[in-house]
């Protein structure tokens, strides 16, 4: 698999994490070897579902005058 962050090489792992709602202890995915990004289900999921950036409150660009 290829990172889409960095196009590394992703090798899957086995994550220890704190018991979440399910009671789950561990979780699996994959992680980068360069820039270690890390993707799961879960991420894959809300990365998909994002929800579009409102206008009102985006940076508006200043343009200086000499």
């Amino acid at each position: 698999m290829e990172c889409p962050r960095c196009t590394g090489s992703m090798v899957f792992e086995i994550f220890q994490d704190f018991k979440d709602d399910t009671g789950n202890l561990s979780f699996s995915g994959c992680r980068c070897l360069i820039c270690g990004e890390i993707l799961d289900p879960v991420i894959m999921a809300n990365r998909q579902h994002r929800p579009a950036p409102l206008a009102s409150k985006n940076r508006k660009l200043i343009v200086l005058s000499r």
